[in-house]
């Protein structure tokens, strides 16, 4: 990654305390950029930042902030601004997931996810977009996911929804900027080796069932390599790929039933 060293940034990265979003910081401080680290969790983030400086030698800001109320995006901007700090990288990981039934399942966490995964986002880009200079270079990396390209997720309903608003906002979004200096890159992973699968109590779905189960390092990794050299989008691992393929081609109402069947919990035993 020679080429990509050359020109250092100040990368904001939410979700930074663990997972996908950890392992996307170490990336950009192993090669020498700032950072500016939001996530709820403020002692993590103090401990990360801490063994950033010493072992990256890089500046590390970080800003303890709940993305799931209305007012969490703007006061990281607030806070950046105050300090004079232009981001040029803004990657957006924080995210949640939520399984059962939408009948039966909790309103305000699915509400906390629309703002979270959606709303917040999209607030994230538009004020990154309003801090930069005219002309000048950015790049923004949403995280996504595989379950943005089928049709429906049931049993998930709000969260499938929710990452196919991401996917198609931010494909969106790179069209409007191609004649600019700033791209827009998203990351769709399939499962992956996280928290995710106790925090969205996904414990017996057949979804983490799979041995393709990937590492947040090398999601990660193909999320800081894609968004360095401005791609549009980014699915990591052969079987994700085809997974996206498919979803895209096989009829509506039979990726619907398929979904079904792979998100249904398994009987123990």
């Amino acid at each position: 990654m020679a080429d990509q060293k050359q020109q250092k940034y100040t990368a904001l990265i939410t979700g930074a305390s663990g997972g996908i979003g950890l392992e996307l910081a170490e990336l950009f401080a192993q090669d020498g950029h700032d950072l500016v680290l939001v996530a709820r969790s403020e002692e993590k983030l103090n401990s990360l930042a801490l063994r950033f400086a010493i072992q990256y030698k890089v500046y590390t800001r970080v800003i303890a902030q709940d993305l799931s109320k209305p007012d969490g995006p703007e006061k990281v901007f607030q806070a950046l601004k105050q300090e004079g700090r232009q981001v040029d990288v803004l990657v957006n990981n924080a995210g949640f997931g939520y399984y059962g039934a939408f009948k039966d399942s909790d309103l305000q966490k699915e509400l906390d996810m629309i703002q979270l995964n959606i709303t917040s986002l999209t607030a994230l880009c538009k004020l990154f977009l309003n801090q930069l200079p005219e002309e000048a270079t950015g790049k923004i990396l949403n995280v996504s996911s595989t379950a943005a390209f089928p049709p429906a997720g049931p049993f998930m309903a709000v969260y499938y929804a929710s990452k196919a608003y991401v996917q198609s906002f931010s494909e969106a979004l790179a069209t409007e900027l191609e004649d600019s200096k700033v791209t827009v890159t998203t990351l769709s992973p399939g499962p992956t080796e996280t928290d995710f699968k106790a925090s969205a109590n996904l414990e017996g779905s057949g979804l983490f069932s799979s041995q393709l189960v990937a590492s947040a390092r090398s999601v990660a990794k193909a999320g800081y390599e894609g968004v360095l050299n401005g791609e549009v989008v980014v699915i990591p691992g052969i079987q994700n790929k085809f997974t996206a393929f498919s979803a895209r081609l096989a009829p509506r109402s039979l990726m619907r039933k398929m979904v079904k069947r792979i998100q249904e919990k398994r009987q123990a035993g």
